[in-house]
């Protein structure tokens, strides 16, 4: 039975290893730039599918050449000839396989890129939205501190104004209740200087 040729299981192998690791780093991308990535992933595995069959079938066509080789009369020019198509078969088919290579690294290294970047610009959203959070905290805590320092200011004003009142009612009714003892007092006086002259005058 005829072994399944390596070049080709590697691109198996290759093709895999892409569809895990191109997944995390499309996540949240945008949709046009992860089309875009898709579209030349799909090329380069194409490409690299495309140098597996070109080495197989260059391998398949050197042994059939060499076995071919061995029934003409210059065996060994043959051979050269056939070793030097396989060589530049599979040079032709690993120069696809190496710009397929090199154009999945570089859709790595953009999406890695890219991700780097949403991460930052996610972190530096973050770090902006927790600022105003504190600051709208911050404001909050001020605005309830100046509301109740403005109340317990209402509050003693009020009180200073209740007492000035208290002190001028009370000085009132002070100032009323002297004058009208005063009152009292001069109309005693008044009636016993009265009997006074009443009593004096009887005397006579």
């Amino acid at each position: 039975m005829q072994k399944r040729p390596l070049p080709l299981t590697r691109w198996l192998i290759s093709l895999a290893f892409l569809a895990s690791t191109a997944t995390f780093a499309e996540n949240d991308a945008a949709p046009e730039r992860q089309a875009e990535w898709s579209q030349r992933l799909e090329r380069a595995q194409a490409m690299q599918k495309e140098s597996a069959e070109q080495q197989a079938a260059a391998k398949v066509l050197l042994e059939e050449s060499s076995t071919g080789c061995y029934k003409k009369f210059l065996v060994n020019a043959c051979l050269s000839n056939a070793r030097k198509a396989h060589r530049q078969s599979k040079n032709e088919a690993m120069r696809l396989e190496n710009e397929g290579k090199a154009i999945e690294r570089q859709v790595k290294k953009e999406q890695l890129s890219d991700a780097d970047q949403r991460r930052l610009a996610e972190a530096q959203q973050k770090d902006a939205e927790l600022q105003a959070r504190d600051a709208q905290t911050k404001a909050a805590r001020q605005q309830m501190a100046d509301e109740q320092a403005a109340t317990l200011a209402d509050k003693a004003k009020k009180a200073e104004e209740g007492a000035q009142r208290k002190a001028a009612d009370a000085a009132e009714v002070a100032k009323k209740r002297a004058d009208h003892e005063a009152k009292v007092a001069a109309k005693k006086e008044d009636a016993a200087r009265r009997a006074a002259e009443t009593e004096a005058k009887a005397a006579k």
